[in-house]
């Protein structure tokens, strides 16, 4: 895949993972924002925060983090939000999302409308667009000749299929784990086994270029121009895997950037989300050493 406008801009939602050890920053679209920027692309990220002593802490970090914050709307009535972060005894996480918070009121501003112009990729999920606010900025900003990304997380309650559907109609690359793609096909009765069944299905069905299933340790799996590609992911000493799947999302969409292969994209994609397996929270620092040690030592 060849993208003429290497330009990303990330929409959606930035907020404090309540994790056992204390907050850290998150966010899907902001962590792939974070880990772009750290890999050294030209990123943007448009967001809401509250107007308040943890929201400014959460911009600062984004800005002490190298990041332009010009995007991030200030709310004076909504609060920064919380998730709250559940570890099973594997490190895999569940969330408790609150509501309504700052980034559910993103507005389409005069100024976001000039950074659509000007970008060549748009990243959006399916969580930041649960209030009808911050959805149809969120359509407005899809309204555009750009490259569009989605990366899918169902997180229920905010997992309704009309409202998933809606974007996944919008995407030309879709990123999703292996519980969601058995979800999303349900919806239709799908209930083949086989995975590669279900990816074709997928790819038909919402006309994705590309379709990526992230399936934790086990790896990763590709379907794009009627050919599978298989990485069996990285082994190494898991700390927890909040964030994983968004720095596999921002290794791989870089690696597209740099015109690399699907493979070298997948391939670039499970070592930077491994890395971030290894740390504590969603962004650690940015360390592209420690992401070529990994693929270097399989």
């Amino acid at each position: 895949m060849e993208i003429a406008n290497s330009k990303i801009l990330c929409i959606g939602e930035m907020l404090w993972d309540m994790l056992p050890t204390g907050p850290k920053p998150g966010g899907a679209p902001m962590n792939v924002a974070l880990q772009l920027n750290n890999i050294g692309l030209d990123v943007q990220f448009a967001s809401r925060i509250g107007n308040e002593e943890q929201g400014l802490k959460l911009k600062s970090f984004l800005e002490e983090s190298g990041m332009n914050t010009a995007l991030i709307q200030l709310d004076s009535e909504l609060p920064t939000s919380e998730v709250l972060v559940h570890l099973d005894d594997k490190n895999n996480a569940k969330y408790e999302i609150c509501e309504p918070v700052a980034w559910d009121h993103l507005e389409y501003t005069e100024q976001l409308s000039h950074k659509v112009k000007e970008s060549g990729i748009i990243v959006f999920g399916t969580l930041g667009s649960r209030n009808k606010i911050a959805k149809q900025t969120i359509l407005n900003v899809l309204d555009s000749d750009c490259l569009k990304v989605i990366d899918v997380n169902l997180r229920p309650p905010f997992d309704q299929k009309e409202d998933v559907e809606l974007l996944l109609g919008k995407a030309d690359i879709a990123k999703l784990n292996d519980e969601e793609l058995i979800q999303i096909s349900g919806w239709y009765g799908k209930t083949s086994k086989n995975e590669e069944d279900l990816m074709r299905w997928f790819s038909e069905q919402y006309q994705c270029s590309m379709v990526c299933v992230t399936k934790g340790a086990n790896g990763a799996v590709l379907f794009t121009n009627n050919q599978f590609f298989n990485h069996l992911g990285y082994k190494v000493v898991a700390v927890d895997a909040v964030g994983a799947g968004d720095a596999f999302l921002a290794g791989f969409l870089s690696a597209l950037v740099h015109n690399k292969s699907p493979e070298e994209a997948l391939d670039f994609g499970s070592a930077t989300g491994a890395f971030v397996v290894s740390k504590e929270g969603a962004t650690p620092k940015y360390d592209m050493s420690e992401v070529l040690r990994i693929m270097n030592q399989s």
